[in-house]
């Protein structure tokens, strides 16, 4: 079983949007593309809501990001320091664009596999430097002001960032970062297959 490198990187945090992952071609060059995270996007995370605020990502844009499918680090597509991946921010949130390498068949198979339909959704890694809690409407809610770090982006397979399973976390674990997140979707999602 691969190991999640998530958990050895310290308050590293993950995050997975169901916004629609894409191929697109220009001037006979294929991209995977999609948006990371989108500003203002509130997200149901059981115990409290989060939203990333514009700017957050201020700061953080030239960090070395890699490019991976299912936040695998064996599965890397792209890379922004190698210039195999771009990322940019507009006024909807952060968006990426991995080259697509018909040579590596990674690519070849992730490419597929968007085209098709079966893997439409995105995630990123980060670390937060600065965050605001509020309580709205009876619940916490986390406001992501600024990044320190980003990690990597990547096309996968179940986004959790608003699916149910990530309602099993617990505002505590967050606050008091007693439990990395990844380690917790990798968990849930194993138990998911497993009743399937």
């Amino acid at each position: 079983m691969q190991t999640d490198y998530i958990k050895n990187i310290d308050n590293a945090e993950r995050r997975m949007i169901s916004e629609q992952v894409e191929l697109r071609e220009e001037n006979e060059q294929r991209f995977m593309e999609g948006y990371a995270f989108k500003f203002g996007a509130i997200a149901d995370l059981g115990s409290f809501t989060e939203e990333i605020a514009p700017g957050a990502a201020d700061g953080v844009m030239n960090d070395d990001v890699r490019g991976l499918f299912n936040h695998d680090p064996n599965l890397v597509l792209g890379r922004n320091k190698a210039g195999t991946m771009t990322l940019s921010v507009d006024a909807v949130g952060m968006r990426y664009a991995i080259k697509h390498n018909p040579n590596d068949p990674d690519h070849v198979s992730v490419s597929e596999k968007i085209k098709r339909g079966d893997v439409t959704q995105s995630s990123f890694a980060f670390r937060v430097k600065d965050d605001k809690w509020e309580t709205r409407n009876g619940k916490e809610h986390r406001t992501i002001l600024k990044f320190s770090r980003l990690i990597d982006v990547s096309p996968v397979t179940y986004a959790a960032y608003n699916d149910a399973t990530v309602a099993l976390r617990s505002l505590s674990n967050i606050v008091n970062n007693k439990k990395d997140l990844a380690e917790m979707d990798q968990q849930i999602m194993r138990q998911e297959l497993n009743l399937k």
